[in-house]
């Protein structure tokens, strides 16, 4: 006899174990072990916490992975930055370095690159020295009265006496005399000064080399990677290379007309070191939102020490519209949406940047963040194989890019 009341199908289930009786038939019967118990089902983990949590052990990896890497990077601080500023030479140069090679042997080439570029500038802080020391006298005097114009405006304005604006100053002072010691900040100034010397000679020679054989490196560098990822990994430097050099370039053009812009404004309202001004907009126009605000403002300082706050309000309106003309018509046209790269990322880049290696870091975050996105793009894409070896066939025709493993 069987008795199949649990499983109407006649097949034993999960939940049912047959047993033999003495008269040789067999029962299904349920194990005492397992009974039906309501709500167990409730009890478990649900499937929203289960990928939550996985999501969660994996993130925090992640961060713990991205953490020891900042680490790293900040402990041998003196040989990335270096290397990184001669990265971004590189693509800089490299059209130089590749008309140069055309007509001369590779090594000549780059070397005539790195030596022309050290003469320029050299020249362009032996000018800004020059004028410097030409001007320091007048600037003396200069700044004698418009500091005498600006207590006067303050005290005006706010209606502070000279026994209140007294104790200000004096507050302000010993704060900054207080903030740190002498010794101290002459011992720190000496080794970061030795840095910036190592650190100039690693940058020096690590553009020459990168000018000299730079698709030989990174031949070298797809090479330490599997060989199956290989392809991969070539197309991604060539994307990474191509969004950098146009980022370098675009980014060298809109620093020289800002530059050009604001030193010719502050001429024709005969504000101090308007040469020198145009270098420092050069300089921090590479480093976006920031570098423009620091610049302007060393500029609209210098012109209300010197004249006043009428023609500070002037000159604080060429910066504007230089700015304007920079960010609305000159960005747009030579950028575009090829290196586009979204303000709230600019300003974090820029903030991890400056945290990780100060200024250095704040300069070379946004080209990092653009190169970061193409590469993303692309890896994460559906593009064919055949579209990859002919974008980076055009790419080694140029010889401006790297070479294939």
């Amino acid at each position: 006899m069987t008795d199949n009341h649990a499983n109407p199908s006649g097949t034993p289930s999960a939940a049912t174990q047959p047993v033999s009786t003495h008269d040789g038939d067999t029962l299904q019967v349920d194990p005492p072990f397992a009974p039906e118990l309501p709500g167990i089902e409730a009890a478990a983990v649900p499937p929203g916490i289960r990928v939550a949590s996985e999501w969660a052990w994996r993130l925090l990896l992640i961060g713990a992975a991205i953490f020891l890497l900042s680490l790293a990077v900040r402990s041998v601080s003196e040989i990335v930055v270096p290397v990184a500023i001669a990265i971004l030479l590189t693509a800089l140069l490299r059209p130089v370095a590749t008309w140069l090679h055309h007509r001369m042997k590779p090594g000549a080439a780059a070397g005539i690159t790195l030596v022309g570029t050290i003469l320029f500038i050299g020249a362009l802080f032996t000018l800004v020295g020059t004028q410097f020391s030409s001007g320091l006298s007048d600037l003396t005097s200069q700044v004698a009265t418009g500091l005498e114009r600006i207590r006067d405006w303050v005290r005006t304005t706010f209606n502070i006496t000279d026994a209140q604006f007294d104790a200000y100053f004096n507050t302000i002072r010993d704060k900054v005399s207080e903030s740190g010691n002498l010794g101290d900040t002459a011992t720190s100034v000496g080794l970061t000064a030795t840095h910036f010397v190592a650190g100039l000679f690693i940058a020096l020679f690590s553009l020459f080399f990168f000018l000299y054989e730079g698709p030989r490196i990174w031949g070298w560098v797809v090479r330490l990677f599997p060989r199956a990822t290989r392809p991969r990994v070539n197309s991604s430097g060539v994307i990474a290379w191509h969004q950098l050099s146009a980022f370098v370039r675009a980014t060298m053009i809109v620093a020289f007309v800002d530059a050009v812009g604001i030193s010719v404004g502050a001429a024709i309202l005969k504000v101090p070191f308007a040469f020198a001004i145009g270098i420092l907009v050069f300089i921090l126009a590479f480093i976006p939102i920031v570098g423009a605000l620091l610049s302007g403002a060393v500029a609209v300082l210098l012109a209300l020490v010197a004249h006043g706050p009428g023609v500070a309000l002037i000159m604080l309106a060429v910066v504007i519209g230089v700015q304007q003309l920079e960010s609305h018509v000159l960005q747009p046209f030579l950028l575009g949406k090829a290196v586009s790269v979204h303000p709230l990322a600019v300003i974090l880049a820029i903030a991890t940047g400056s945290i990780i290696a100060g200024i250095v870091g704040a300069l070379v975050a946004v080209p990092f963040a653009a190169v970061l996105n193409a590469v993303g793009k692309h890896l994460f894409s559906d593009e064919s194989e055949g579209e990859l070896d002919r974008e980076m066939a055009a790419s080694a025709d140029e010889g401006g890019a790297p070479a294939n493993a």
